[in-house]
């Protein structure tokens, strides 16, 4: 299972720069708006201390962590949901991801043209005014969607009348908390719906309902105290949402992610006040908003970091290794991470009582270390 995350936002806010300095790939960062028309893709090892930790005490042949693709989106402007600055082939790459990042620009450098309205005019940095630009355009698609669909109820409703309207009640009741909202910029997702409605608008794949967490590109003066006035902005906006912010240094990461080895790494980070990556942070911002949950599994062979749902039973931890797995369950050995660190050892841990056995009940936790018996002729 891996997680699909659309970086967005306007031109020139260092989208391009963060998202190669995550994936290390050549995305393309010119200095003009739309220099990334086509989305890059890039698969991005989720950085885990606790999976390292797991391997220095089995010490296996392979370690493998879980993972977070991240698909940079090109820029948007105003207008983008009419079709300005290619917008709606940017609106349809959003459509396809599972969260957003939306990066906002945090920062001021006089030679580094920031855009919001015209692509050609500069405007001053105003992170308030660009989330509204992006969210007014989101909500515009948003909007239009709709009253697509809006189209066949009422059509639907006319011909076949009474059981029909009765079939699309939670829809019209959602659309009408969602409706306001979009037509004053906001977000879907700020809407109260109940688990119907939320059910009733999900095949519409709303742009503003999907879970959005705002990235503050800052200066590399800032990286230290992670905030300025730009982000408090930011952070206003968010809590009113509900969502999660990450600052980071576009700048600072991408010369972070040109240093191979780790102890370089580790004081070049030491040196600007960071213990975690910027981009690390962000991956794991992006995980949690996702309701997503780690589990491991450990041996000689290999330590590995696997991907569930927050609530998932064992079976269902089981199936994401194999479907065998889940289908001929039987039990699961399990302890903590944070048993075997304090512990030490499998064996300790189980002197100790905290080595457990688990059944189909089992709702997995966030750091378990796991080991499945399964029935072959359960498949």
């Amino acid at each position: 299972m891996s997680l699909d995350c659309g970086i967005v936002g306007l031109p020139n806010v260092g989208k391009s720069t963060i998202f190669t300095a995550l994936t290390a790939a050549p995305a393309n960062a010119e200095n003009f708006p739309f220099c990334t028309i086509e989305p890059n893709v890039g698969i991005v090892d989720l950085p885990d201390e606790r999976l390292s930790f797991l391997a220095s005490v089995f010490e296996p042949k392979k370690t493998t962590p879980t993972s977070v693709k991240f698909v940079d989106i090109a820029g948007l402007i105003k207008g983008a949901a009419q079709g300005e600055g290619l917008g709606n082939k940017f609106l349809a790459n959003i459509r396809e991801v599972t969260c957003i990042a939306h990066v906002v620009r945090c920062f001021e450098n006089e030679n580094i043209m920031h855009v919001r309205e015209n692509a050609s005019s500069a405007v001053p940095i105003d992170p308030k005014a660009d989330i509204e630009t992006i969210n007014m355009e989101l909500a515009v698609a948003d909007l239009d969607t709709i009253a697509k669909r809006q189209e066949k109820v009422t059509k639907m409703s006319r011909q076949l009348g009474k059981e029909e309207e009765k079939k699309w009640a939670s829809w019209t009741s959602a659309v009408a908390k969602i409706k306001p909202l979009l037509e004053a910029g906001k977000c879907a997702r700020q809407a109260d719906l109940t688990a119907e409605e939320k059910l009733a608008v999900y095949d519409m794949f709303l742009l503003t309902m999907k879970p959005t967490f705002y990235v503050c590109n800052v200066d590399e003066k800032t990286i230290a105290s992670g905030t300025n006035e730009y982000v408090e902005a930011v952070k206003k906006i968010a809590q009113e949402e509900k969502s999660d912010v990450a600052a980071i240094c576009g700048k600072f990461e991408s010369d972070l992610a040109e240093i191979k080895d780790e102890d370089e790494r580790k004081e070049f980070m030491e040196a600007v006040g960071l213990k975690e990556s910027g981009l690390a942070n962000v991956a794991h911002t992006a995980y949690r908003l996702m309701g997503l949950r780690t589990f491991f599994t450990g041996g000689e062979d290999e330590c590995r970091a696997w991907t569930i749902h927050a609530g998932d039973t064992a079976p269902k931890a089981a199936g994401v290794i194999h479907t065998d797995f889940e289908k001929g369950f039987i039990k699961a050995e399990a302890y903590s991470i944070d048993d075997l660190r304090r512990y030490g050892t499998e064996t300790k841990i189980k002197e100790a009582g905290k080595y457990r056995i688990e059944g189909k009940e089992y709702v997995v936790q966030d750091g378990d270390v796991l080991f499945f018996k399964f029935n072959t002729a359960g498949r």
